[in-house]
Parts: C-alpha cells; structure tokens; sequence
C-alpha cells in the first residue's frame, strides 16, 4: 500500500506521498514550469517551498508540437494546445535531469505517448534516472493520437498503468481525464493495474473562434482549457476519485483552477493529499509561499497538526448526492 503519511518534522506542510517526503502540498503542474530549471529563475522564488516538481510530458522521440496558436486566454482561464513539445526522453534523463537540485525538493517525471509500448519505453527510461517519480499521461487532450483515446477508454488506461507498472517500481501517478463518463471506475481499473497515486484532474478539452475569420483561434483546433473556470468541476471529480482510492491507501494531486489558499484547503477537504498549481503561476510566479501561508494558518487557527488531518475530512451528513442540475 503506498505511503500516505503524516511527516515527523513538526511541520504542518509536510507529509508523505508514496514514499516521497514533501516539504508542502504544492505541485508545481506539468507544462506549467518546463523541465524545473526555467523557474527557478523567478527572482524570489524557491523549490523548497513546494513538495514536488512534475516536469514536461515527454515522449521517446523529441516532438516538434503543434502549429500556433498554442496558447489562447479565455474568460477565467486558458486554452493550451502545445501538443507535448519536448526534446525526447534521453535528453531529458541524459542532458536535462543533471542538471536539478535533488535536495531542494522532488522531481516527477510526466510519461506520454502514442502506443503502450512507447509509454513502457519512456517509463523504462525514467526509471533508469534519479527522477523520483513518474506522472503517466494517459489524458492529454491536445494530441490527435494516443492521449485521448487512452484517457477516456478505461480499460486502456488501465492496459497503459499495467504497461508502465511492470518497467519500474518507482512510484506511478496516473493523470485522470475529466473527458469521461465515469472517472470512479476508470480510477479503480487503473488501481488494479499497480497506479500509486493519481493526479485529477487534467484540462478539459474547448475551443475559441476568431469571428472575423469564422476559423478556430487554436491551431489545433481545440485545447485543454485549465484555470479558476474548471475549479468546481475538479473538485467533484477529486472527491468521486477519493471514495474510490481512500479503500485503498492511494493518494491524489488535486488540480484545477487552483489559485488561493481557500481553493488549496477545499481540495484537501474533498481527499486531496497535494495540491496542484499550474495556470495560476502565468501571472502570480510566487503564489506558491502566499498558498502555503493560507494552509498553515487554517491549520493553526482550527488546531490542525498537520495538513494529512484535513484530507477528506468533507462533513456530508445525511445530504443525498444529487446526479443532476436544479432543473
């Protein structure tokens, strides 16, 4: 069963996840910081402050992406299309992973593909590295082949999970999909399959239009739409998963539209055991300290010891779940 677990260093930010000793529930998003390196140039800012770095999904071969636009704001949020450009895996482990500070804080990997076999060989990769762990990227939604499929079709996703489980036994975190019918179920699957740890959830899938051109702003088509504007889908979709994973001892990084410490704190309370920032960091680079101040002083003001008991800790009561609208 993984490591879910409270730390000994009298710090109420930190914990274990899978093992892995965070300093603080943040996780810096995939996509969001490139491969670590790029942000620590953020005058003010410092990796001990997070629990973990997830760095860009990367493929076998390098990806050249998808043609512009890429990026696209919308009305509390973004619209991104990158389409998983990343210079291949043996740069990344040969030329890129030497070059991280592995005592500030703990490097993810973020495994893609377009077949099973590629997500095995990535992973085989990754876990010939000092990487910590591997986030496995089965919901990508800007890539024409492979993410989506393997995303949205659960009994792939579990295929992919069982795939990247027998090349390592470093800790896998599956990213879930909010593009399907029944995230819980597609959870389960891929628990059976050997995932450690799950990371909910990843963008939506939307489009913009240039009406003047009545032609999509995104080269792509469509993109992932991430921000505040997901936010309480995302929380619905990490506590379905939490009633799932909690049986089971597997831990979740919910992410979002997270964006204050208030949207961190609800997450927790819905069965998040870390916190996923992303989006939020385009125009607040060091919004990770302001995050972390906010928990640490919900904590002391409700006599918390440490953030591991707020995870799930949702009062329901005797309220029915309701399956749909107000109508």
């Amino acid at each position: 069963m993984p490591d879910v677990a409270t730390s000994s260093t009298g710090d109420t930010l930190a914990s274990k996840f899978c093992g892995m000793h965070f300093a603080s529930p943040i996780v810096l998003l995939s996509g969001c910081v490139g491969f670590g390196e790029e942000y620590t140039r953020v005058a003010g800012f410092t990796n001990r402050e997070v629990g973990a770095v997830c760095l860009k999904g990367t493929t076998a071969a390098p990806r050249l992406g998808n043609p512009p636009h890429r990026i696209y704001e919308t009305p509390m949020g973004m619209l991104n299309a990158i389409g998983l450009q990343n210079p291949g895996a043996a740069h990344v482990v040969d030329a890129i992973l030497p070059t991280l500070d592995f005592s500030e804080t703990r490097f993810i990997a973020n495994v893609c593909g377009s077949t099973i076999e590629e997500y095995a060989e990535v992973t085989r990769r990754f876990h010939d590295s000092p990487i910590d762990a591997m986030e496995i990227n089965i919901s990508c939604p800007n890539v024409k082949e492979g993410g989506v499929a393997f995303g949205n079709d659960p009994d792939m996703s579990a295929r992919v999970v069982a795939a990247c489980r027998a090349a390592t036994d470093k800790p896998l975190i599956t990213k879930l999909s909010p593009n399907q019918t029944d995230i819980a179920h597609n959870a389960r699957l891929c628990i059976e399959a050997g995932t450690d740890a799950f990371a909910v959830i990843n963008t939506l899938m939307g489009m913009a239009i240039d009406v003047e051109k009545r032609e999509p702003v995104i080269g792509n088509f469509q993109g992932g739409l991430s921000g505040p504007a997901i936010k309480p889908i995302a929380l619905l979709k990490v506590h379905q998963v939490y009633k799932v994973a909690r049986a089971h001892g597997v831990p979740i990084i919910g992410q979002g539209g997270i964006h204050t410490p208030q949207d961190a704190l609800e997450f927790i309370i819905a069965g998040a055991h870390a916190v996923g920032i992303g989006t939020a960091l385009f125009y607040d680079p060091l919004i990770c300290s302001k995050i972390n101040e906010g928990i640490r002083a919900y904590l002391d003001r409700h006599k918390l010891p440490d953030v591991g008991a707020l995870v799930g800790s949702l009062h329901q009561g005797d309220v029915a779940v309701e399956t749909c609208g107000a109508g």
